[in-house]
């Protein structure tokens, strides 16, 4: 391309992964320049639906599965066959022959244990679901809002399908009376959890995974009952004005 060409990406992955993504993206394509916006799940879910017969975004991009299929019902995505589709699993992509979207990775819920104020607080590890429901946990766990987050609303998904409709709604409720806070993300309960302000956040395995390994006081936990999962997946936008540069990468 001539002239740099301007890319809108609605994005839901978090600020420290777009970077990285941007790194190798502008090296391949130095011509295009992409100008994020980014949110929580429910919120660019929200904006994108609003915006459906007025599009503002040419790609979304680490947006949950769920969200695009909603996307796809509704016409808004316009079917593309990326290069290499052939390697990825059919439950990483859109079923259709040229798909309306494509997996770029999966993540699962996890509990963030912070061990160092569990010791303080003689807070015993969390071993499943239930056991966060325990009087000694009052006030000491923070998890994401499910009305905002695609991580809270695939917990409460989760949840539902573990336990059914009747039990889950019951297990809710006693969590409920647990919950110092409740946030707008998904990888937020975990980074309060690492910094100390709860001992207990429910978020998700990337997070965890990283902070440990940032040297972050973090146990990652994963509830013996099972946990839920999500495909984050990348779709053009139908009427993009930008179709060349929208099926880069």
């Amino acid at each position: 391309m001539a002239k740099q060409t301007t890319l809108t990406v609605y994005t839901a992955l978090e600020a420290d992964q777009i970077k990285a993504y941007q790194a190798a993206f502008e090296r391949e394509y130095p011509d295009i320049k992409i100008q994020w916006v980014r949110d929580s799940t429910g919120i660019i879910t929200a904006k994108l639906l609003a915006e459906k017969n007025n599009p503002k975004a040419d790609v979304i991009w680490g947006l949950a599965g769920t969200s695009l299929g909603l996307m796809d019902k509704e016409g808004m995505l316009q079917p593309y066959a990326p290069k290499g589709l052939d390697q990825i699993s059919p439950t990483m992509r859109d079923a259709k022959e040229v798909p309306a979207w494509v997996g770029m990775d999966a993540f699962a819920a996890a509990i963030c244990f912070n061990t160092i104020e569990a010791k303080k607080q003689n807070l015993p590890e969390p071993k499943s679901w239930q056991d966060l429901t325990r009087p000694e946990y009052a006030g000491k766990i923070v998890m994401p809002n499910p009305a905002s987050s695609g991580t809270g609303f695939l917990d409460v998904s989760a949840w539902l399908q573990m336990f059914g409709e009747e039990k889950g709604w019951a297990f809710m409720d006693a969590l409920h009376k647990n919950i110092g806070s409740y946030t707008d993300s998904g990888s937020k309960p975990c980074n309060l959890a690492a910094s100390g302000e709860f001992p207990i956040g429910v978020s998700f395995d990337y997070r965890a995974a990283k902070l440990k390994a940032e040297g972050a006081p973090i146990q990652p936990v994963f509830p013996s009952e099972g946990l839920g999962w999500e495909v984050e997946a990348t779709a053009i936008v139908r009427g993009t004005k930008n179709m060349e540069a929208a099926q880069s990468g």
